[in-house]
């Protein structure tokens, strides 16, 4: 089975959203569907109100997206492509204002955190909103030509607004991943290119099951890329891990290794099987 070329794309956040600029980029045919938050999205998909779901899951500068990973092991639905973007942000404004008129600026507190340097230069009082492109959008309806929005490039497209600095981030590694999930699994070809396995997995209560589960990744030599770990239902003494890995689960040294694994575990869920983003090799 393979995925359709055209359809409709859910994510998370206003339009102009970096999520946004990521189902642009790679789904520019699809009809892109902003959701107000992640359950929206994934109840989207779950519900057939949108084909597939473009889902931020880790950032090179805040770690991993903690709410996904909640959402991510309940979920019927399935990992069939991932994607990175270099997170840019500009400084944008109602046309008409200029930095020496600016006094406040807009935008959700992690890009606040990540664009410290310009807010300090200019002297500017930092106000929290919702989300980054939300920022863009109260600024564009406020009038107010002392305030101004640090948001994606695209959210100025989308809101009427001028950019009056681009690339404002202090850190110019700032890069997200994204991943694409469906309701209907679709695996990558063994030999096409480098395949990524994302799964999960319960270990057993007891003393060096983790240790033991992992063994067989080593002994067979497949280089495990991810691991996350968090509670399950509350209880201190049950750990669900979040796992990727390199390869395909046909090739005999991860075939082995997840052999091994469920040895040691309770449980054992392929997420997704999907081909490696060029970004990772770059």
């Amino acid at each position: 089975m393979s995925l359709p070329t055209r359809g409709r794309i859910a994510y998370q956040g206003e339009p102009g959203a970096n999520s946004h600029i990521v189902c642009r980029r790679h789904y520019p045919d699809w009809e892109a569907v902003a959701c107000a938050s992640f359950e929206d999205v994934f109840a989207a998909v779950e519900g057939g109100d949108a084909d597939l779901a473009m889902i931020p899951i880790d950032n090179s500068l805040a770690g991993r997206v903690a709410d996904i990973h909640h959402f991510l092991p309940g979920s019927s639905l399935h990992i069939v492509a991932e994607h990175f973007l270099r997170i840019q942000f500009a400084l944008m404004a109602l046309p008409g204002a200029t930095t020496q008129s600016l006094r406040t600026v807009h935008s959700h507190v992690h890009a606040l955190g990540q664009c410290r340097k310009v807010i300090r230069q200019l002297g500017l009082t930092p106000v929290i909103s919702g989300d980054t492109a939300g920022a863009a959008r109260e600024v564009a309806e406020s009038g107010d030509l002392t305030q101004a929005a640090i948001s994606p490039p695209l959210a100025a497209e989308t809101y009427g607004l001028e950019v009056l600095a681009t690339d404002v981030e202090d850190e110019d590694h700032n890069t997200t991943r994204f991943v694409v999930l469906s309701r209907e699994y679709v695996e990558a070809e063994r030999d096409a290119g480098p395949v990524v396995t994302s799964f999960i997995f319960n270990v057993r209560n007891l003393p060096a099951a983790l240790y033991k589960a992992l063994g067989g990744f080593a002994t067979n030599g497949v280089n495990m890329t991810k691991l996350e770990s968090y509670m399950v239902g509350g209880h201190f003494t049950a750990t669900q891990f979040l796992a990727e890995v390199d390869g395909h689960p046909l090739d005999l040294p991860v075939a082995r290794a997840l052999e091994e694994l469920a040895f040691f575990t309770t449980e054992v869920k392929v997420l997704g099987v999907y081909p490696a983003d060029p970004f990772r090799s770059a």
